[in-house]
């Protein structure tokens, strides 16, 4: 247990050699014990110094010049959009616009055709037959013009019925009777 010593060099005093003896014993359990966890600690240690390192050293005067150019782009990029929307508002404006002449054409037109019914009533003629000459001599709009109906067929098309069970599918499933089954 006892290292070798060198020739002419003192001895220890026993005390000493017994504090030495503990350190190695305690230091030797505690690796035995957490040797492992120590290892990855010190691993982790070392990569997360590596990473703070590389970051307090990277070039400081590139970043300034690429902000430069990045807030001219960002100041362009907000004119633009700027822009854009008062275009788009524009647009929407004009469209309001437009809209509100149409409503007031239709609500012009409608008093018109109130007063027609109004005075033809008081004339003694009727509300429908108004109606037929205000529209007849006016060339029809594309929004009052109407929609041609599709021709349909009847939906009882010769008997078949999915309903019914009967005719043309090839399926014959009813449903059973309700009530308690016979048997016993």
């Amino acid at each position: 247990m006892d290292a070798p010593r060198e020739p002419g060099a003192p001895p220890r005093p026993p005390l000493e050699q017994e504090g030495v003896q503990f350190l190695q014993q305690a230091v030797g359990s505690l690796f035995s014990n957490y040797g492992w966890y120590i290892l990855f600690s010190l691993i982790a240690v070392y990569f997360l110094v590596q990473k703070i390192t590389k970051n307090f050293r990277g070039p400081r005067k590139p970043r300034l010049d690429t902000t430069a150019v990045e807030a001219d782009a960002v100041v362009r990029r907000q004119e633009a959009v700027l822009a854009a929307r008062l275009r788009m508002q524009e647009e929407l404006n004009t469209q309001a616009e437009k809209f509100r002449e149409k409503q007031k054409k239709l609500e012009e037109e409608k008093r018109r055709q109130k007063i027609a019914m109004w005075e033809s009533m008081q004339e003694g003629k009727s509300y429908k037959e108004t109606l037929k000459e205000n529209q007849e001599p006016e060339a029809p709009t594309s929004a009052a013009v109407p929609k041609p109906k599709p021709n349909r067929k009847p939906l009882r098309d010769g008997g078949y019925n999915p309903l019914s069970g009967e005719g043309g599918g090839t399926c014959s499933w009813r449903p059973g009777r309700r009530g308690p089954s016979s048997g016993g």
